[in-house]
């Protein structure tokens, strides 16, 4: 704590301080005010809740940026046009996590006093003086409005306020970014609505996260994007960007606070974290008296967050949004450095060893829509298999079994659920697969291996959704690798056209009914063009790939990630989801702003990263029970005709390489 040691004239600029001592005008740009006021809101608790509100912000600090907070003891309520003089102190004006305060902060929780108490304190931001400024509440019901909190000087002796961040301006980030804005009287309050995403819960405090939308046009949505984060930060970062039912939201045009803007064709919804979560917090804690601002209504402090946005976009800093999912429609974003990491994870997968003229195939950018789809999906149903060995038992190969299990691997780290779907005829081995896999360390815990053999439509809808119902799928990510493809005739070729189909699960059917329950996308991995999910590139394989026009997969993917061989694909797809859930922006927008942010090594990522040592296990696996090489046939330490020693290792390598670059 440090004294006022200087007069009103030295402590405030001469526009702050005829401000302070009038009862005039709105404020509309505080921005632009004489010392650098900026807008915030308060909340006022009784001092036995406030550890637990500090943490509950702390926690949720997306929706709920707080910037400083007062001690109760030392509320004063200043005769009217007393100033602070060298016998005041900024006791006041403790900030949390502070040695010592500066006289700026000071000056600013002593503005907030004042305009708590005094009617000749600065004015409400769009509220003239004797408006209602303030909410009252008991046991969690709003129970009036209040122009000042003069009446209530004695309980505020045992009460604290908080001071949250409100700096940030939807409307000046339109303005900046060059759109026109919607609400035709010009000064309406962003719509904000209650979600179904809960905030991390403290004690008493728990809460939905309240959102802020607008309407953008998507052609203007990455210039936004910019605009927002150079002007506030991570503030300025949305944390969804798409179809409002994913956040619990039914009708837009209902919001629960301000002023709804409607949606004009080609317009997607953004929504942003809102300060009035803090209203949803105080109605949760059940307290007998605490107060906020009005929503709308915010208080001018010379208070700033520690994190202060950048200046300028640096590269580092740069953020990319990418569209994963038109139904229902779904955007994601992350920075530009987890970007060119997954693209260079893209390039090193894709050459040819085998000569196959896969580079034809190639389509920039799948890898990275197809890790940022399976970053925010919950449940995840992954297949594998492509009998080729006619002759042998089993038919199967050793390519497309290690890259599925580093897959779910890296998927359960992250907490997802994972499911395998195999044919009927192999369940026997991929259960011993996955169980030896347990015991030798590459997967964690088991998953459960299903099978399904067909049907009807209804059937294949049945397998995917509960009790049949698209509005309620079990899996949001089905995920082949190098698994079988059914041709354009029905069939299911390998790459010597032999027809495989008395081997072969109609699991196609799962992909095809997929692309029509909303919520479930897809992925693809192949190495030739007659894997499950290489529809999307049929007609490159049937131009480009040996015997393409026979043997070329129908059945298409959402995205479609091309490798000289399928297990590096899979391999590549845990390494971008690693990456991606290491990078900050992105790991912000996944959990909505709320609750602490984790790193990998908190979360034992690293270890369920795909290792040489761990795939060469998994080889071995393979290698005792009989599964060969799909070029040569033979048993042994090899995938694809490749030795796992040099080229296996070594693309294992590399990934490993480039992802922990990332770190």
């Amino acid at each position: 704590m440090i004294p006022f040691t200087l007069c009103l004239r030295s402590c405030f600029p001469s526009a702050t301080k005829s401000l302070i001592l009038s009862k005039k005008a709105i404020i509309r740009k505080a921005s632009g005010m004489a010392g650098g006021l900026c807008r915030a809101s308060i909340v006022v608790l009784h001092r036995s809740l406030a550890p637990a509100f500090e943490k509950f912000c702390q926690a949720n600090r997306g929706p709920l940026p707080l910037l400083g907070q007062c001690k109760p003891e030392m509320w004063m309520l200043p005769s009217p046009g007393a100033v602070p003089d060298i016998s005041q102190k900024a006791a006041c004006t403790e900030l949390r996590g502070k040695t010592r305060v500066s006289l700026r902060k000071g000056i600013g929780l002593w503005c907030v006093l004042l305009q708590l108490l005094d009617s000749a304190a600065p004015p409400i931001h769009g509220f003239r003086t004797g408006c209602p400024q303030f909410q009252k509440y008991e046991s969690g019901a709003c129970t009036g409005l209040l122009s000042s909190l003069k009446e209530y000087s004695e309980q505020l002796k045992d009460m604290v306020t908080f001071v949250l961040d409100c700096s940030f301006s939807l409307e000046e980030a339109l303005e900046k970014a060059a759109l026109s804005r919607r609400d035709p009287a010009g000064h309406s309050h962003a719509a904000a609505y209650k979600t179904t995403v809960p905030c991390a819960a403290v004690a008493g405090f728990c809460c939905p996260l309240v959102v802020t939308m607008r309407p953008i046009p998507k052609d203007k949505l990455e210039r936004l994007l910019q605009v927002t984060c150079s002007m506030a930060g991570e503030q300025g970062q949305p944390i969804h960007i798409g179809h409002p039912e994913l956040l619990g939201i039914k009708e837009l045009s209902k919001p629960d606070y301000g002023d709804h803007v409607a949606c004009q064709p080609g317009d997607v919804p953004v929504f942003w974290p809102s300060q009035l979560t803090s209203l949803e917090a105080v109605s949760s804690c059940n307290t007998p008296l605490p107060f906020t601002s009005v929503p709308g209504c915010t208080i001018m402090t010379h208070l700033k967050d520690a994190k202060t946005p950048p200046q300028c976009l640096t590269p580092e800093t740069v953020l990319e949004i990418h569209l994963i999912s038109q139904d229902p429609l779904r955007y994601s974003i992350t920075s530009a450095p987890a970007v060119r990491k997954i693209r260079e994870l893209e390039l090193t997968i894709a050459i040819d060893p085998g000569n196959r003229g896969i580079g034809s195939l190639f389509c920039k950018d799948e890898l990275l829509k197809a890790s940022l789809s399976l970053s925010h999906a919950r449940s995840v149903l992954v297949t594998t298999g492509l009998p080729t060995h006619f002759n042998h038992e089993p038919p199967e190969e050793t390519d497309g079994p290690p890259g599925a299990i580093a897959l779910a691997a890296f998927l359960q780290a992250l907490g997802k659920e994972v499911s395998m779907v195999v044919d009927q005829r192999a369940l026997s081995l991929h259960r011993k697969l996955v169980d030896d896999a347990v015991e030798q360390g590459v997967l964690k815990t088991w998953i459960p291996v299903l099978t399904y053999q067909g049907g009807s439509v209804e059937d294949a809808q049945g397998f995917l959704c509960k009790d049949g119902d698209p509005k309620s799928p079990r899996f949001d990510h089905l995920v082949a690798i190098e698994r079988a493809g059914r041709a354009a005739d029905g069939n299911y070729y390998n790459a010597r056209r032999r027809n495989m189909k008395h081997l072969v699960d109609p699991i196609d059917d799962l992909f095809l009914a997929a692309q029509k329950i909303p919520g479930i996308s897809s992925t693809g991995v192949g190495d030739g063009g007659n894997e499950l999910g290489m529809g999307k590139v049929k007609e490159a394989v049937k131009r480009h790939i040996r015997n393409g026009d026979v043997i070329a997969c129908d059945v298409e993917a959402d995205f479609a990630v091309i490798a000289g061989v399928s297990n590096w694909g899979g391999y590549a797809l845990a390494c971008a989801l690693f990456i991606l859930n290491s990078c900050e922006v992105h790991g912000r927008y996944l959990r909505k702003a709320v609750g602490p942010s984790t790193t990998a090594g908190e979360q034992g990522w690293t270890q369920a990263l795909p290792s040489v040592a761990k795939e060469e296990k998994m080889l071995g696996i393979l290698v005792r029970h009989k599964v060969r090489s799909g070029v040569s046939g033979i048993v042994g330490m090899e995938v694809d005709g490749l030795p796992f020693p040099g080229v296996h290792a070594e693309m294992i390598q590399k990934l490993m390489d480039i992802t922990k670059q990332h770190m």
